[in-house]
């Protein structure tokens, strides 16, 4: 049996960046120490961040005193100006490639043309970029979104940081046919491009796939669509707990990938679990980057 990890699972320099504002915050700052919204999307990480005095609050009304931590995946102008307004002291937390679309979309604002957003329209970032975009942003999450549009002499369109580049890319040949002049800006982040690679490159050499990270986030569960569209015996688990030996049947070579908010001890936890549901000597473990 082999076990492989895929290059670049885990953290991404976002997600590290906001987790240690978030501790160094809480080791220099007296008072209470919020985040707003959970400050990344992996639910082990969140207990671990309550455990040492900083909470998790969605609600703005909830407090009204002490620090509150603007998460990696940003929020509107809007609530900026609440925060200030209730003289609540802000750490911004946001990833500064996420910053750096917000400014893009306020920039297109200002040109008065349609902006598409591709992306959930759930999801927190896409939230804030809505915010940045003046009325002008439309969210678009599948083909069927755009078939639905009008004719349009001008539009941009951008992607969440996250995103899937095979849909972006459907998503903007659809957009094309319905666009007289169309701007097409791929702001899905280098290493979220650089994760589905080699997530891709896995699942079509290993027989069994486990995508680890939390349901909830965004670029998790693009790896999981993309290793699915490749390996039908893709597992998506949160904790290692999950892996069983009914999902290990037949395998000789599994592998490993994990999303932007996976924590290294999580994937490590999880290449435990798997030696230890085989009954006969684990034999090897390596890291490659699988060749197509």
């Amino acid at each position: 049996m082999e076990i492989i990890i895929a290059k670049n699972s885990g953290l991404c320099y976002g997600v590290k960046r906001a987790l240690n504002i978030a501790r160094e915050t809480r080791q220099k700052k007296t008072g209470n120490v919020y985040t707003l919204g959970d400050l990344i999307h992996n639910p082990q990480v969140i207990a671990d961040l309550k455990q040492q005095g900083i909470q998790s609050v969605t609600d703005l009304d909830e407090f009204d005193q002490g620090w509150v931590i603007i998460r990696s995946h940003g929020v509107s102008p809007d609530i900026y100006r609440r925060l200030q307004k209730k003289n609540i002291k802000i750490v911004d937390a946001t990833c500064p490639i996420v910053k750096k679309i917000q400014r893009l979309v306020e920039m297109l604002a200002k040109e008065k043309k349609e902006i598409i957003i591709v992306g959930n329209r759930e999801h927190p970032e896409i939230q804030g970029l809505i915010g940045y975009s003046q009325g002008k942003g439309i969210i678009v999450e599948n083909e069927d979104r755009v078939r639905q549009l009008p004719r349009k002499k001008k539009r941009a369109v951008l992607a969440q940081s996250t995103q899937d580049l095979y849909l972006f890319e459907k998503i903007v040949a659809a957009l094309i046919e319905k666009t007289e002049e169309l701007k097409v800006f791929n702001t899905i982040c280098h290493s979220t491009q650089t994760r589905q690679k080699a997530t891709s490159e896995l699942a079509s050499c290993v027989d069994t796939l486990f995508i680890v990270g939390g349901k909830n986030s965004s670029n998790t569960n693009k790896l999981f669509q993309i290793s699915k569209r490749i390996l039908p015996n893709t597992h998506f688990i949160e904790s290692a707990n999950q892996i069983n030996h009914e999902m290990l049947k037949g395998s000789k070579k599994i592998g490993l990938s994990g999303g932007a908010s996976t924590p290294p001890e999580a994937i490590q936890e999880a290449v435990d679990k798997i030696k230890t549901s085989f009954k006969h000597p684990f034999q090897r473990e390596k890291i490659i980057q699988c060749q197509r």
